[in-house]
């Protein structure tokens, strides 16, 4: 079978039952969010388009999260980052490269959530994912995702945020042991020449998103704190966007009073101020 090539998707931040939170939090960061999705599986989101990546805001309204025929598994991560989304054209194929690494989770599962389009007509948004097995992402879940209306999705009109992100650059991955955190996806992307190592530090190019695994003290060092139920085992922790302008960035947070910090990297927003997930934004 041919090889995989990894590309993101998108992130996923999971907020549980507290999306008109999340959304008014990020709202005042200054990014444009779309109008709240209903999945025909239950769940809720709000959306971030960059590029060829977008970030998720995912949660669960809370008088529809009293119905019982809602499943309630996908609530079983973490709040915070929890989700890593990759691109696949095709995912039974996908499903089937994922069996042979003895990876696979379940077989592929077609989904959609209606859309306004910038024009007023609805469409569908239509995908089919297959998840890489869940006892192998601790804190987490990641899966591939064939989109079946890219259109449904990608929008220019979407991608003009205030605050100037252009596209998610980073995906950052904390653990003791982040040579044994980064296994599953060489696994996955092999040969293993995709990863990268510099000291203790490992890293997976993934289209325009780079994935990163570190050690706990270099997240504190960067981004002021780890996320508030770090364990020592691999946790998704932190996000990082590239930006046109800190200067255009720095207007937004300062606007919308959010606090942030600023570092030789870019600005910082900790987890205590972002939903348990660290952001960081650089030119």
């Amino acid at each position: 079978m041919s090889q995989l090539i990894p590309v993101v998707d998108h992130a996923v931040i999971n907020v549980d039952g507290h999306l008109d939170h999340a959304e008014a939090l990020f709202t005042r960061m200054g990014f444009q969010l779309s109008a709240r999705g209903h999945h025909s599986m239950g769940s809720s989101n709000h959306l971030a388009i960059f590029g060829e990546n977008y970030l998720e805001l995912l949660g669960y309204e809370t008088e529809a999260s009293d119905n019982t025929s809602i499943p309630k598994g996908l609530w079983q991560p973490p709040s915070g980052l929890a989700g890593l989304v990759w691109k696949t054209d095709d995912a039974e194929t996908t499903y089937q490269h994922l069996e042979a690494c003895q990876l696979a989770g379940e077989p592929p599962t077609t989904f959609f959530r209606p859309v306004m389009l910038p024009d007023g007509g609805i469409k569908d948004a239509q995908f089919c994912i297959t998840r890489i097995n869940a006892c192998d992402i601790p804190n987490g879940f990641s899966f591939f995702c064939q989109h079946l209306t890219p259109d449904a999705v990608w929008q220019p009109v979407w991608q003009q945020h205030p605050n100037g992100v252009l596209e998610l650059s980073e995906f950052v991955i904390v653990a003791d042991d982040p040579l044994h955190a980064i296994q599953v996806y060489a696994r996955i992307f092999a040969p293993r020449r995709e990863i990268v190592q510099t000291g203790d530090t490992f890293y997976l190019q993934a289209g325009k998103t780079r994935l990163r695994f570190i050690l706990p003290a270099q997240a504190k060092h960067e981004f002021t704190a780890l996320p508030d139920d770090y364990s020592g085992q691999s946790r998704m922790s932190t996000l990082a966007f590239t930006v046109s302008s800190l200067a255009q960035l720095r207007t937004c947070l300062s606007k919308g009073d959010i606090c942030f910090s600023e570092t030789d990297s870019g600005i910082v927003v900790s987890p205590a101020n972002a939903l348990n997930v660290a952001l960081r934004f650089h030119e």
